[in-house]
């Protein structure tokens, strides 16, 4: 009979999975995934905590503030490495735990070339550049004293896709009950990675004497994927009796495993224009707009898991029912920013703001997903986000007898969540170190490291939730050539 009721409930996954999405895909989070902004593409600007709207005379304008490659005067080619460290340490019920991840990869590669002009300057330059870092780490481990349970969360879905697993590794009877009831330990983890990645075509005009206006057109590609594991053990031997009565191969229940990895890939396209003023040679005044970046998201999603019973007896489930491939657009929103430097004998300071509405994020195009799955998405990103103000500050003092370069810097992002408090925001303190001989060949050396808080619910709302306290460490290193 359970036999029959197994082929029965994978027929009616495959025809509700036509027209309906699964409990653990698409929300606000993948949407932030691509909406918050990175560390930038360059060690002087992270050194100044990338305050560089207002100051961008290097290649690395692309990124920061097109209309600052008008003043370069000489060709360019630069570039340079990252090294990305993610801490987090999770504290889980009254349990803590620390994971962390890094990586290093290629941050930017540029070249910048000056056009001869009667007046005025031309320049246009193409860059391959890293915007986004997406590693990240989670790991914890507690006893959930409560009635409650992952278990129990998938039975009481309105997704046969989410009820039929406890059913699959028989943790049920054949009417989907389970004297499971909560009191287990509860653990798992999260590794991710990936990188959003930029080819970057941009070209500078100086319009006026000392007015510059800049326009950068994108090709974006990249991948993302994370790996979770959870668990639900039952270390106080709560339940030795079958959870589906009358077979004794579910007798002594002991864990519960699923495991879900998604994959993306990525890519789009997107534009910023941007206008600089330069005062005289010692003040600069820089706007910037972004336009919405458009992302096509591939994504695979596959789902495995298991059961363990003390009477030696295992269930795993069959990944080709619980797994899919669907592909959807995430538009972000429009970034209006601004920013000034002034120059007070060797020290620059520099500050700007940037305003960014992340309610104005998107979903869409589905392709495999509903559009009633889709507006409900997008309803749940107006209600949940908020506009925001991003503010960064830096400073750099060159020592003029030796020409080296120091350089700090602050930058503080608030919550794109409505409510939040502020130990939600993101903040980094930044430093940094530069030499430039003879106006052509430059090193730079810049640290962000940056602190937050944040938390997880593995299912449901604040019953199995994850406190974290998340720190990021960034070393980038630049070489510049220019001739």
């Amino acid at each position: 009979m359970r036999s029959l009721f197994g082929v029965f409930s994978k027929l009616m996954i495959f025809l509700f999975l036509i027209s309906f999405t699964k409990l653990y895909a698409q929300n606000e989070t993948d949407a932030l995934r691509l909406a918050l902004p990175g560390l930038g593409v360059s060690a002087r600007a992270l050194g100044m905590g990338n305050s560089y709207i207002g100051l961008s005379d290097d290649a690395s304008a692309a990124y920061f503030n097109p209309a600052g490659l008008g003043l370069l005067k000489k060709i360019e080619l630069s570039g340079g490495l990252n090294y990305d460290k993610f801490g987090n340490n999770t504290t889980f019920f009254g349990q803590s735990t620390r994971e962390s991840n890094s990586t290093t990869r290629l941050n930017r590669i540029s070249l910048a070339i000056p056009f001869p002009t009667y007046q005025g300057s031309l320049v246009f330059g193409v860059s391959y550049y890293t915007t986004s870092d997406l590693t990240g780490a989670l790991k914890f481990s507690g006893l959930n004293t409560a009635n409650n349970s992952m278990i129990q969360n998938l039975l009481s879905s309105n997704s046969p896709y989410d009820y039929n697993i406890p059913y699959d590794l028989f943790l049920t009877d054949t009417a989907y009950m389970t004297p499971i009831n909560g009191g287990l330990n509860q653990s798992g983890s999260i590794l991710s990675s990936g990188s959003v990645n930029n080819w970057a075509f941009t070209g500078a005009i100086e319009v006026y004497k000392n007015l510059f206006v800049g326009l950068d057109l994108n090709i974006i590609n990249g991948t993302y994927t994370s790996n979770n594991d959870y668990y639900e053990d039952d270390t106080q031997n709560l339940y030795q009796g079958e959870t589906n009565p009358g077979d004794p191969t579910t007798m002594d229940f002991q864990t519960f495993y699923l495991n879900r990895i998604l994959d993306w890939n990525i890519k789009g396209w997107d534009a910023k224009v941007g206008v600089l003023y330069q005062f005289n040679d010692n003040a600069r005044f820089g706007v910037t707009v972004q336009f919405p970046k458009f992302h096509t998201i591939k994504e695979q999603f596959t789902v495995n898991g298991s059961s363990e019973f003390g009477s030696g007896s295992s269930y795993s489930l069959d990944p080709s029912y619980y797994s899919s491939n669907v592909k959807y657009d995430i538009v972000t929103p429009f970034e209006l920013a601004g920013g000034f430097s002034v120059n007070l004998r060797g020290l620059v300071l520099s500050g700007e703001a940037t305003l960014i509405d992340y309610s104005q994020t998107e979903f869409r195009n589905p392709d495999g997903l509903s559009a009633q799955y889709i507006a409900s998405i997008n309803k749940n990103i107006k209600d949940l986000l908020r506009a925001v103000v991003n503010f960064n500050a830096g400073l750099e003092y060159t020592i003029p007898e030796v020409g080296l370069r120091l350089r700090g810097g602050f930058i503080y992002q608030p919550s794109p969540y409505q409510g939040d408090p502020t130990e939600y925001d993101r903040k980094y303190f930044t430093a940094g170190i530069g030499f430039l001989a003879d106006q052509t060949v430059g090193i730079d050396i810049g640290y962000a490291h940056g602190w937050w808080k944040n938390f997880g619910d593995n299912y449901g709302y604040n019953v199995s939730r994850t406190l974290q306290d998340i720190s990021t460490d960034r070393i980038m290193i630049d070489m510049t050539y220019r001739f």
